[in-house]
């Protein structure tokens, strides 16, 4: 691909990283910036692991922005977007901010959309850059990879849970263990639209 593919050629099937490695070679080298939307599974598909692998250690990626559902026409499924920078400032340099931002939307007439306000708080969290508990994560190059260079927003954006429960207690209400159940879920079912995803690729190959 013309020197294009400089972290490692795609999996077969799989055009994101292509799309992606081109985009980022097409950047300034000293200025350069972009902001790709993707699905989630380029965060954490094992086939693509030693991409992310050199994509992170090379210090590009900037931010992971993740988006609630039905944003866009057609698809009804959460989306991300990718921030990266050919050049970091020194303060981001070796991190990424994760930013769950799934419960910042709204829903009218069967349109979804950001209000002024949810824009204003993710706008807040990436121009700060710092951790805020249940919706943002500023994570190493090391934590990332302790995690097997997996960019999965729920492995580092945990969201907080109140009351005794919390404290230590047995007691769990109805709200707490429905939180609960979703944090824990959304990483697994996010897994399983990319799995899902893979078969329907496969199944297409062979027809």
């Amino acid at each position: 691909m013309w020197g294009r593919n400089f972290l490692g050629t795609p999996p077969q099937g799989r055009a994101d990283y292509a799309f992606f490695q081109h985009i980022l070679k097409s950047m300034d080298a000293k200025t350069g910036r972009c902001a790709v939307l993707f699905p989630h599974g380029v965060l954490f598909r094992k086939e693509e692991a030693e991409l992310r692998r050199k994509l992170v250690e090379a210090d590009l990626v900037d931010c992971v922005l993740g988006l609630g559902p039905n944003l866009f026409y057609n698809s009804p499924m959460e989306a991300c977007v990718v921030f990266c920078r050919a050049s970091k400032p020194k303060a981001r340099r070796g991190r990424v901010l994760l930013i769950d931002a799934v419960n910042e939307v709204t829903r009218e007439r069967a349109v979804s959309f950001l209000k002024p306000e949810h824009q204003a708080r993710i706008t807040r969290a990436y121009a700060e850059f710092v951790s805020e508990p249940g919706f943002a994560t500023v994570a190493t190059t090391a934590e990332i990879g302790a995690h097997g260079w997996s960019l999965s927003i729920p492995l580092y954006v945990k969201r907080a849970t109140t009351g005794a429960h919390a404290n230590g207690g047995d007691a769990m209400t109805l709200t707490e263990a429905w939180a609960a159940w979703e944090t824990n879920g959304r990483a697994f079912w996010t897994e399983m639209d990319a799995v899902v995803d893979m078969l329907d690729g496969l199944v297409a190959e062979h027809e």
